[in-house]
């Protein structure tokens, strides 16, 4: 039997031993994707470290919905993003402390922390080597085996005593602008004939300029600002998101940090979690070519219905960046990162663009409530990918480092959460169960098997 049809024979088994009809999850009451009835999230665990909130509880009982709101530590990210902007400061790295202490940082501590961050910034000298010798064409790829990589180099890799989980976790935060920007630049250089040009991290720059100056040398201020506010919005979601799940899921095992670190990795690169700001640019990219008035309400109401009927562009029925699990009235992270992008798209004289896209953000809100609006039982808004896929594009950054950027913000959330499951009191491997329905089959020795 040749190769190519044994695989054949094999897939196909698939269309019935992979089939599970539907009407038995409701049988056995399973939480398909670990979601309530109306798509809230089981609870399966407790946390100091965020919290997304989207309802509040009236006295009679009933659930609100409110304008959305991120909370690091008990500080809503908006008083923590306003409080260091007001102070002309970049906030990537006392998000970070904050995220892993559990307190804002003095001067003194915030001082200390960022010059310990540039410290561990350069990679070990083999780690260079390595991702030199890497081939492939995705960063995020490149990232996870350079993470793993990073378990040989270091002295203590199993230990997962506190002090040693906190090295590593400011270890991996720091590297990860500096992985990220070298394997960009070893990509292109790679598959695209490019010169290739790897920069010493410096130790003046916060690390959003240290990112854009080792990608790509150069930037204006409001350049990093803006990915500052970005790496800030994006550094943290709570427990129960895809990646971070995943690493609670797998430290909870009392695996090393690099493996459980690398596990959220492949879990934040699928196009349901960190890659869908690049499904939003695309759609952005299919909608301007596709509207010829872009300040028209009624033709983009028109082709919004049209794309919700799965008629045009991708014809999946959806909207990207519309709509989220838990925010109903707004994303916070979506009013803060829209206010930078209109400011950016000033400077980089791409304001028409701007108008449109937010334009579309008011348009397919409704349109999708006035379309699907008996179908769902709460209001949409548009979520923070709606508008970082064009941040990024704004500031220059190639499409390759769309979803690292991601990781290269939540690792500072992973890390927290890692520390928080290997070190709470009553703390057991995490397991659900599945509920087998298929029945019981007897043993058939091989000659008496028929086809």
């Amino acid at each position: 039997m040749k190769r190519e049809y044994i695989i054949y024979k094999l897939s196909e088994s698939i269309k019935s031993t992979s089939h599970i009809e539907a009407d038995l999850f409701v049988k056995y009451n399973v939480k398909r994707g670990l979601r309530n009835e109306d798509h809230s999230g089981v609870l399966v665990g407790l946390t100091q470290i965020g919290n997304v909130v989207g309802y509040e509880r009236q006295p009679e009982g009933q659930m609100k919905a409110i304008p959305g709101k991120l909370i690091y530590r008990g500080i809503s990210v908006e008083d923590l993003v306003r409080g260091i902007q007001a102070e002309k400061r970049f906030g990537f790295e006392e998000t970070v402390f904050l995220l892993l202490s559990g307190y804002l940082p003095d001067r003194e501590e915030l001082t200390a922390f960022c010059s310990l961050i540039h410290d561990f910034m350069p990679l070990h000298h083999k780690t260079k080597m390595n991702i030199l010798d890497m081939e492939g064409q995705n960063v995020m790829n490149i990232l996870a085996r350079s993470v793993l990589g990073m378990y040989t180099f270091d002295d203590n890799p199993d230990d997962t005593s506190r002090d040693n989980l906190m090295r590593q976790s400011i270890d991996l935060i720091a590297k990860f602008p500096t992985i990220i920007a070298y394997a960009y630049n070893i990509v292109r250089h790679s598959n695209q004939g490019r010169s290739l040009h790897i920069r010493f991290p410096k130790e003046e720059l916060s690390i959003a300029e240290n990112f854009l100056y080792m990608l790509k040398g150069s930037y204006t201020e409001l350049d990093a600002r803006t990915l500052d506010l970005a790496l800030m919005l994006h550094a943290e979601h709570c427990g129960g998101n895809n990646s971070t799940f995943t690493v609670r899921v797998t430290s909870s095992s009392g695996t090393d940090t690099y493996s459980s670190i690398a596990a959220g990795i492949g879990s934040l690169k699928g196009p349901l979690h960190g890659g869908a700001n690049l499904a939003v640019v695309d759609q952005f990219e299919h909608l301007k070519e596709n509207i010829r008035d872009w300040t028209s309400k009624e033709e983009i109401d028109s082709y919004l219905i049209r794309m919700l009927r799965k008629e045009v562009y991708d014809k999946c029925g959806l909207i990207y960046g519309i709509g989220h699990a838990v925010y109903t009235i707004s994303d916070p992270r979506t009013v803060l990162l829209r206010e930078m992008a209109r400011d950016l798209a000033k400077e980089k004289g791409r304001e028409r663009e701007f108008a449109f896209l937010e334009l579309l953000e008011e348009r397919a809100v409704e349109t999708f409530m006035n379309f699907k609006g008996h179908k769902v039982n709460k209001r949409v808004c548009a979520n923070v990918d709606f508008y970082s896929g064009f941040v990024y594009d704004l500031i220059g950054l190639p499409r390759e480092v769309f979803t690292p950027l991601f990781a290269m913000s939540r690792i500072a959330g992973w890390t927290a959460h890692r520390i928080e499951e290997l070190n709470f009191d009553s703390k057991r491997i995490i397991r659900p169960a599945y509920r087998n329905v298929s029945g019981e089959k007897e043993f058939v020795p091989l000659d008496q098997r028929i086809k």
